[in-house]
Formats: C-alpha cells, structure tokens, sequence
C-alpha cells in the first residue's frame, strides 16, 4: 500500500526541517525525489544522508522559489529530463515575524509569492502528467496556526490558510481525474522555525501544557502523515487537513 517504487515526488523545503526525514522515507520506499530548498548546510547533510543508498534516485536542486518564472522553466527543465511529476509536496515556507500593523503591502505579497504562488505553478507543472496517468497526489503544508491565529505572523498565517483552501479546490477540481488534494498541518515541532522565539524554554513548556500527548513531535510523525497521503492508501481521502500536532488543535 506504501510502496512508492516508479513515482516521481517534487518535494519544495525538502532538505532540512521535517523536510529530511520525509525525503528519506520516501527514498526508502522506492520513490524518486526532487527537492527544491536553497539552504546549502541543508542540502548538503541530505545529499550525505542519501549517499548510501538512495543516491541515484535523489535529485537535489538549489533556487529561491521567489522566482516564479525561473520555477516554470526549472520545472520544465526537471520534467524534460526526469519524466512526470506524480506527487507535489509544497512545503517550502518564509515566516517573517513582527507586528501586524508594521508589515507593508509588499512584505505580505513577498510571503505569499514564496509560500502560496510557487505551490501554485508546482501544481501546474505537475497537472499534465496527473491527469493523463489518472493517478496524482498533492499535499500541502499548512500550519495549525490558521486555527488559532498567532500573533506576529500574519503574513505567514495568511499563506497557510490559503494552502487549506487550494486543496480544497484542487480536490474538487481533479477528483475526476484520479487527482486527490489534501494538507498537514504539523504542530509545534522543534525545528529552526522555533529559533526565532526569545524564550525556546518557555516555548516548549507552553507547547507541552497545550498538546494533549506531552511530548515533542518528532519529524517522522510528519513523514508518516505525507507517505500515507502520497501513497495508494488515501485514495479515497481528499479535500482534508490533518492536524498532526498532538492533540493541541481538535475540530
């Protein structure tokens, strides 16, 4: 139900983060990878991680996601190369952090042309090949923060919920087509993101008083959430968001 063997995945923020270890589950299932990151230490330890074994099915590409045009013709370049897309990860974020009221016009559209438009021409890139094979998966990364709002991270916040309501839409748009859509909306796990807080100690206390399981979430409970929704096994789950984030959110 899990094996992979034959499907390309295009997996966006990929190197570090929750991104490794979902990359090597993947590696381990027989999949071929391309990860898309622009973090050099990152990519580096990944490219070492694979060495071993998975070396020949991972393809490891650096590029600002910013760059939207460029992304179209990577894609194409990717695509030309390597065959179809047949699963999109978008993952890759920015999280700019200040008070609302000091965020400009501009830096909210920079956040979302990183985090919601490169997922947006991933997906388009990735449509053709989907829908003639009738078979495709898309996962988007979107972040319990939408539930609960979060101060200082609007922009981000923002991106999130949008990722919510493109799976929605894509679901009901390609279902048809053997296409499902759906998100994961990781919790608080200890990954740099958390290196912008001034008091990590305090930080995990709060996140442990409001998780229902009281300990830290590790990167596999994520790689677990996107192998299941990569794989045969959901196919008949779309249009949904699972929070994986030890109980702290519940709806």
């Amino acid at each position: 139900m899990f094996d992979m063997k034959g499907r390309t995945i295009l997996y966006t923020g990929g190197a570090g983060g929750l991104g490794l270890e979902t990359t090597m589950h993947f590696l381990d299932a027989g999949a071929r990878v391309i990860v898309i990151d622009r973090d050099k230490a990152k990519m580096a330890a990944l490219s070492e991680a694979a060495e071993a074994h998975h070396a020949e099915r991972l393809l490891i590409r650096e590029f600002d996601l910013a760059d939207l045009d460029g992304l179209r013709n990577e894609l194409a370049e990717i695509q030309a190369t390597f065959g179809g897309i047949d699963v999109v990860i978008n993952n890759a974020a920015i999280y700019p952090s200040k008070p609302f009221h000091e965020f400009t016009v501009e830096e909210h559209q920079a956040v979302q042309r990183v985090n919601v438009d490169a997922a947006i021409v991933c997906v388009q890139a990735a449509l053709p090949h989907m829908r003639k094979n009738q078979w495709g998966r898309i996962i988007n990364i979107a972040s319990i923060t939408v539930y609960g709002g979060w101060a200082l991270l609007a922009p981000y916040v923002q991106s999130k919920g949008a990722l919510i309501g493109l799976a929605r839409a894509w679901a009901r748009e390609y279902g048809p087509d053997g296409i499902t859509a759906n998100a994961v909306s990781p919790g608080a796990f200890p990954t740099d993101a958390e290196k912008i807080h001034p008091d990590p100690e305090g930080y995990t206390k709060f996140v442990l008083d409001h998780q229902s399981v009281k300990y830290r979430g590790e990167p596999a409970d994520i790689a677990n959430a996107l192998m299941f929704f990569a794989s045969d096994g959901s196919r008949f789950v779309t249009g949904q968001t699972l929070n994986v984030d030890g109980g702290w959110v519940m709806h």
